[in-house]
């Protein structure tokens, strides 16, 4: 196979799958080495680092210090357990997802679901998750884009967790606009009563880990989570590819 892949990087020279320049032997690939990114590219994905906010995930100013509860947890703590990132949402990555989950180029998942999977498997055991469910889209947004960018994320998460997917049960019953470029009151009515379960059966009693490709301010999630706790889940984690930084950086 080594051979094949020299012959069509012959005939079709490779190109960083998020900037798209050609590559010489400076690449770095995914599990199966068929995507591979320019490192400059990669340096430009910043990990999400201490200190943030144990709950939400959300960086904190300072870049000194430990993880603590932030002030709007304490106030009022969301429905999801815990929200975890490996990366801060700005940068290459922040180009990469946008291609992503805007321009079509549901190829990414191939790159960008392994990097998550791996931070998953770290960060939440496949003994503490019996669930993996994708953030779902509305069928009209669904038809718009083409496929479902956190669907494809889940299933890498889901098969490096050894847990089960579940896409079908959790469903967005209300159109809503894009949350980019609306305040946080207008996010957290954005989505209010957006979701809901087909049947509560799958997810009665049990770990659930509910993926997305950002959390901003974390509503989305959010609201997922308390759907799926009304409908009997034990626990909701969630889990993001980027979390987007502290506006005061």
């Amino acid at each position: 196979m080594n051979l094949l892949h020299r012959l069509i990087d012959l005939v079709y020279p490779p190109r960083c799958a998020v900037c798209r320049t050609l590559l010489l032997q400076d690449a770095h690939g995914d599990e199966k080495g068929c995507r591979r990114v320019c490192s400059p590219c990669l340096a430009g994905f910043h990990a999400l680092n201490q200190p943030y906010c144990t709950i939400c995930g959300r960086p904190f100013a300072s870049s000194t210090g430990t993880g603590h509860v932030c002030e709007s947890c304490l106030r009022k703590r969301p429905a999801f357990h815990a929200l975890g990132a490996p990366y801060l949402y700005e940068g290459s990555l922040q180009r990469a997802i946008h291609s992503f989950k805007y321009g079509g180029r549901s190829d990414l998942s191939t790159f960008l679901g392994p990097l998550l999977s791996s931070f998953a498997r770290g960060w939440a055991p496949a003994e503490k998750v019996s669930l993996v469910m994708p953030v779902p889209l509305h069928p009209r947004r669904l038809r718009e884009r083409g496929f479902n960018q956190s669907k494809l994320l889940a299933w890498y998460v889901a098969r490096g967790l050894g847990a089960g997917l579940d896409f079908l049960s959790l469903r967005r019953v209300r159109y809503t606009q894009p949350q980019t470029g609306l305040g946080k009151a207008d996010r957290r009515k954005n989505v209010r009563k957006a979701f809901a379960l087909r049947t509560t059966g799958p997810v009665s009693g049990r770990t659930v880990l509910v993926v997305d490709d950002v959390a901003t301010t974390g509503n989305t999630l959010n609201e997922c989570a308390r759907v799926l706790l009304k409908g009997g889940a034990e626990t909701v984690l969630g889990l993001v590819l980027a979390r987007t930084p502290n506006p005061a950086f």
